[in-house]
């Protein structure tokens, strides 16, 4: 879609990250424009992470690398990007906030967060070359994965109540039964 308002753009206020790391409250930060973060998560949220958090914690204890799994952990993309997944496994040390692409990015995906996360934020984990992309629906018991291939992300799979291996730097084995909270 063409903007039909060019000049509403050049006068709308652009922030930073200095901008960014004076704000109080939950905020990411694309292209200037600040977004506010979606309210608390419901308790379906919070289960998947809290799962996902477990199945990945459960085997990167074996992985030769140094690989860590990380919630709500802002990642400072640039001077106006910074992004807040959902999970994130990085397999190097993190000093304070991310600055350089994760291994996999989990976004559980909700009615209200859905487009940012199936359009604007896939197009910026994509152009960072994120090897692995999971969308989680926890109301319809799904998630697709895609891995980025010739720099492009690829739907590799849909799933519901299967396991999945992700083959990152440490391989991770995701059981997706487990993630739907009852």
């Amino acid at each position: 879609m063409v903007n039909q308002y060019p000049s509403v753009l050049k006068r709308l206020p652009y922030y930073t990250y200095s901008d960014y790391s004076q704000w109080k409250g939950d905020r990411e930060l694309i292209s200037g424009i600040p977004y506010a973060m979606v309210l608390s998560p419901f308790s379906r949220h919070q289960f998947v992470i809290t799962e996902l958090i477990y199945q990945i914690r459960r085997q990167i204890d074996d992985c030769p690398s140094d690989c860590y799994v990380f919630t709500v952990l802002d990642w400072i993309v640039s001077d106006d990007t910074v992004l807040r997944p959902d999970l994130v496994l990085v397999c190097h040390r993190v000093k304070d906030y991310i600055k350089s692409p994760p291994e996999v990015v989990f976004e559980v995906v909700s009615e209200k967060s859905a487009q940012k996360d199936e359009y604007i934020k896939f197009e910026i984990y994509e152009k960072e070359k994120v090897p692995w992309y999971i969308l989680v629906y926890p109301d319809i018991k799904k998630a697709r994965i895609f891995k980025l291939k010739k720099g492009a992300f690829e739907k590799i799979a849909d799933c519901t109540d299967e396991k999945f291996l992700i083959r990152a730097t440490c391989q991770i084995e995701i059981d997706f039964k487990k993630l739907w909270y009852q």
